[in-house]
Order: structure tokens, then sequence, then C-alpha cells
């Protein structure tokens, strides 16, 4: 829907995308409202992103401002990277939704205001003195404010709900008039209720009648200027199965895929922990596929598991969040030590300690690569997008089996929480990796356990196959046999082959995501800053700079050719939500001057912030005068070209 003066559909051509957010108290239902426009939105043929972000209390005290959760959607007939930077429309269902939410909202956008809510106490709550819907603090922006409180009440009088479970319905109020807004069908909501509710079907008949009333207030209201009615036509797609999938979803699928590749059962061992438990969560329902999931009593226990899991035969997977991580980290120094295949995925979310529980970051980068005691060398991949992520946990998986290695997968709160469409992929395009284990000795009448192949890789001993006992354990192994080995040039010996090993992982070499090798500015990514660094770089070369995006994903070990690639621009910038850490790797590894742009508010990059970042990086260049860039109060030196 266009909301402003200068985009309202009488006025101009429809526009190609739009944001809405929806943000009320945290009981108001917004993630579930968020989620169901989400499906109706998919089933509409558009290309959607998501962003739900909400607050790290189980239950904030009502009508708080920080008990406020949002979800913010941003869709169209286009190609969509990201969930948006400012959205067109906000609904606010209470006052401290508003507060928080204002200064986001487009000028000349569109706020839709529950007015029920706008009493005195929850006005004290949100910390305002005088009514926004009085002191003409909302000039700027088109303002459609009523009681959605009365008419849900109303709507759902006729199944005897008092008021207080009456306003559970209120999120499917604004639900309704939503999907009228965008000509969007009620019947797949229609269907969902009735699922959701089988047992309950009065609730279900009131949800419905409450969405109903909202689509019809839409529909039949004698309404002036803010709110039009918009379709958006479908976005060209290539033929195929799509499905909305979050990026917990997807690393579970990926999870299960890259087990089925490697044909092994799959063990999950996990402790919950925000943002990381929706992956427990679906692969606990995927037992069809050969998976065990195991809730451990700690995170150590968990990772333990997976590792015994691992040693049996099995694939082991075990997954967490920063805090979570640092107590497997003993763990993980065993696995790399006893040299067995696992895979960690690590949600990353805002710290130090317990930090940001529910906020997006990407400050484990560091603990990924380096965050283990003595030289611990582990492979690291990274998924740039809720997608991505299924190709990225079969890759993970595939390092983990063919290498005898664990390998962390790294994702992030944003990735982890938000949806977009995916193309299903066909299973028979997938190259199998299968598991092979050792059946006799490999050293004429010994068994060496630690011999290696051409990949660096020790064999893989499943307990219990008759003649082939051997030791295992955190104490250094003596090369070949695993004989305990504390000799000076035994451990030298095998610290060269574990880090040898994981050095040689075949990955395939970095490529540019938009632009062309070579030129004036590298803009240089990995993570869940895939999309608002992609667009950001479309609209400055579109402006005519030179710039080009590159996206890394194997962030350890390295793509072989990226510090050619890198060393083929003039200067390089590394936008990361942390200060600095993989532009530190890239000045270690390969010696070149990338400058950090970074970001640790918990929220992910705007597409504006780059784009002006980027602007005021070539001011600085062409003009000489070594002109700054900040995010946050974060500052960029830009670097000077030879005179």
């Amino acid at each position: 829907m266009a909301t402003s003066a200068a985009t309202r559909p009488q006025d101009t051509d429809i526009p190609e995308a739009v944001v809405v957010r929806f943000a009320g108290d945290s009981g108001d239902g917004m993630q579930l409202t968020g989620g169901q426009f989400t499906l109706s939105t998919a089933l509409a043929g558009n290309d959607l992103a998501t962003f739900p972000d909400f607050p790290a209390e189980i239950r904030a005290p009502q009508g708080t401002l920080f008990g406020v959760s949002a979800f913010q959607i941003n869709f169209g007939s286009r190609e969509i990277n990201t969930a948006g930077d400012a959205p067109d429309v906000l609904v606010a269902m209470n006052p401290a939704a508003l507060k928080v939410n204002i200064a986001a909202l487009k000028p000349g956008g569109l706020v839709i205001i529950d007015t029920g809510e706008f009493t005195k106490r929850n006005l004290d709550k949100a910390k305002y003195d005088v009514s926004p819907l009085d002191d003409g603090s909302l000039a700027k922006w088109d303002v459609l404010a009523f009681d959605i409180s009365a008419l849900t009440i109303e709507a759902v009088k006729p199944f005897g709900l008092g008021n207080k479970d009456a306003l559970r319905s209120k999120n499917m109020w604004t639900l309704g008039l939503a999907l009228w807004m965008f000509d969007r069908p009620r019947d797949p909501v229609h269907d969902w209720l009735r699922a959701k509710f089988k047992n309950k079907p009065d609730i279900a008949n009131a949800n419905i009648a409450a969405l109903d009333a909202g689509h019809a207030y839409g529909e039949t209201a004698e309404l002036s200027g803010p709110i039009k009615q918009l379709h958006l036509p479908p976005v060209d797609s290539a033929p195929g199965l799509y499905r909305t999938i979050t990026g917990a979803e997807a690393i579970s699928l990926g999870l299960v895929a890259g087990a089925q590749l490697a044909e092994l059962p799959m063990f999950f061992g996990g402790y919950p922990i925000t943002p990381a438990s929706a992956i427990l969560h679906h692969l606990a329902r995927l037992k069809e596929f050969g998976v065990t999931t195991f809730q451990a009593e700690d995170e150590i226990a968990a990772i333990c598991a997976a590792i015994g899991a691992s040693y049996a035969g099995q694939l082991g997977v075990t997954s967490s969040s920063g805090p979570g991580i640092a107590l497997k980290t003993e763990a993980m120094g065993l696995a790399i030590m006893t040299e067995l295949p696992l895979v960690i995925v690590n949600s990353q979310r805002g710290g130090p300690s317990t930090g940001l529980p529910t906020k997006t970051e990407q400050s484990d980068l560091y603990q990924a690569v380096y965050g283990r005691n003595g030289d611990a060398p582990m492979p690291v991949v990274s998924c740039s997008s809720p997608s991505d992520a299924f190709e990225c946990a079969i890759e993970a998986c595939r390092i983990a089996v063919e290498y005898m290695t664990p390998v962390m997968l790294l994702t992030d709160g944003y990735i982890a929480n938000a949806a977009e469409p995916w193309a299903v992929p066909d299973p028979a395009s997938y190259t199998p990796f299968p598991a092979k284990f050792l059946q006799e000795k490999n050293g004429g009448d010994t068994l060496l356990p630690y011999k290696r192949d051409a990949k660096g890789a020790r064999p893989w001993i499943k307990p219990g196959t008759p003649d082939l006992m051997h030791r295992i354990g955190g104490i250094e192994k003596q090369v070949d046999t695993g004989h305990i080995d504390y000799a000076p040039d035994n451990h030298q010996a095998m610290t060269d082959a574990r880090v040898s090993k994981v050095l040689g992982v075949t990955i395939p070499d970095q490529e540019v995501a938009l632009g062309q090798p070579g030129g004036k500015l590298a803009v240089v990514g990995w993570g869940s800053t895939f999309g608002p660094i992609h667009q950001a770089v479309r609209r400055s070369r579109a402006k005519g700079l030179d710039v080009s995006h590159i996206h890394v994903r194997h962030i350890w070990p390295l793509p072989k050719n990226l510090g050619e690639l890198l060393h083929s621009y003039d200067n390089v910038l590394v936008p990361e939500m942390n200060t600095g850490q993989f532009k530190t790797v890239l000045r270690d590894q390969y010696l070149v001057d990338a400058q950090p742009l970074t970001k640790t508010s918990g929220q992910p990059f705007a597409i504006a912030e780059l784009e002006t970042a980027i602007g005021r990086f070539f001011d600085g260049i062409e003009g000489n005068e070594g002109g700054e860039v900040s995010v946050n109060d974060t500052q960029l030196p830009s670097p000077e070209l030879d005179a």
C-alpha cells in the first residue's frame, strides 16, 4: 500500500514493494499476526522478507516500553532481500508500541492506532505526559485512529466471551484489516484457526469473526484519506515448488538432508537457549528421517552426547547461542583432538554474557575461528539468509564427514527468526558424500586409527568392529597409532597435521556477488548482512559508483582466491554487526587495508545506512579528504588514494 502523498495509488503507479510493521504488547500476538500475514503474502505470490523483533522477557509488564513486540514484513512484486528500512505502514496496538516504533515510520506513512488502549494508565506506562493523539506530534504521518478494542468486543459478542477473552482476538481483527488493505485472501487464515483450535471451536469461530469484522471494516467503512486498498502483483519467479521458510527451519531441514547425503542417522544434542531453541523444536518433529533429539541437562552434556554419537557412528550435531557455545568450548577441543565429525550450530545474539537474548549480532566470529584452548583449528561456515541456511547446513555436514572434523555453522538471531520464500530444491541435484567406516586393520597386522588419507582425515571406526579396538580421548595422540604420546616432535607433527587438514578443506573459489573483480571499492560481508549490502551496492552502482559486493560463506578456511580478489580493489569496506572482527581476520590473512563499518545495536543494518556509508566513502576518496563514515557513532576513516 502507498501511504504518503507521493506514493498513493491515485497519484502515481503502484509501488513495487511495501513495508508493514505490526507492533503491540508482547501478549498481543504480534508475531502470530505477522506470521499469518506472511503466509497470505506468500500465497499471493509476492516475494518477501520478515523481521520478528520481540523482548527478552518471557512476559514483560503489560503496556511498558520494554515489553513491546514487533513484526516487520517487506513484500512486493520484485526481488526482496531485506525486511526493509522504514515502514510504510505501522500498526500500533497501544501507546508503548507507538512510542517505540513511530520514529521508524516513513514521513507521510500510515499509522493505525487502537484508541481503546490510549487510557491514562497506558499513557503513563509509555512515559507520555500528553496523548500523542492530541498534541500534534503525529502531524507528519497519516493517522487512522479508532477503537479496535471496542470493535473486536462487538464482533465476538455472539460467542459469549468476557471482555478479557474477547480482546485476545484483537490481533485477528487487525489482521483482517491488513488483509483487506493488501487484497489478501482470508481462507488460509480461516483454515489455520480451525486447525489450531480444533478442540475449542468457539474460540476458533470467535477469532474468525474478529478477522472477518476487521476485513469488513476496511471494505465498508466511510474512511477518508489515509486508508486505501492495494493489490501488488506476484513477483516473476521460475516455476517450481515454493514455501515460506525461517532460518531455523532451513537449518533443521539442511541438517537432515546432510545426514541423508552422508547415509548416516543423525543425533542432535541440545539445550534450550534463545534464539537456537527453534532448531531443537523442528528436529524433534523429524524422527522419520532417522533423527534422534536429546534435550540435555546443560550445554556441556548436549555437546558431549553428540560427540559420543559420532564416536558410535552417527552424525553428531549440537546447537546453541554465544553463551552456550562458550560452555561447549572444552568439548569442541575434545572433538578436534579425537577427530570426529560434529556440526555445531551457533545462532548468534547480542553479548557479552547474557547480553541481548532476543536481538541479533555477529560478534561470535572470533569465538568460532579462534575461541578454544591450544591450536584447535575448525572449519567455519556462515549462512547469509534463511534459505541459504539449508545449503550451508549441508555443506557443514559434508566437511565434517569428509574431513573427520567438527565444523561450526554460524547463523544469527535475524536469520533464525526471519522468513522468506524458498524454492524447494530437487534432492537428486545434490551429490552424496557417504560416510566410510574402517572394517579391517589398515597397517598390515596393526590398526592405525590415526593414519591419514589424502585429505588428511583419519579413519572412522565404529566401536565394536571386530579387531579394531583403539584408544580415544583428549590427550595427545601418537602419529598413526593414536597411543598417548607427549613427545615434542610428535605433538608438533600432530598439531601440524590437524592444521593442515583444516586448511586443506576443499571449498569453492570466492565469487563477486554484484559488480566485477577489481575496481575502486569492494564491500565485503558475511552472514546476514547480505541483503542490505546487496541492495545498497545495487543502488550505489545505479548512481555510477565503482563498487562491488563480495559475500563470504567460508569463514575458515577462507577461499584460496580471496586474497588476490581483495587486492584487485583499491579499497575494502567490511560492514558487520560487531566491532570489526572479520575485518581483523582479512587484515591478518591478506595484509589488506580493510576498513570497518560496525553496528552493535541489536538491529540489522538498514539499506540506507550502508548506501550512505558507501557514498561518504567515495566522497572521501574522490576529495582525498580522509572523510569519515559512521553507523551508530562508530566511525570509519576513508583511506586516501595515492595522488
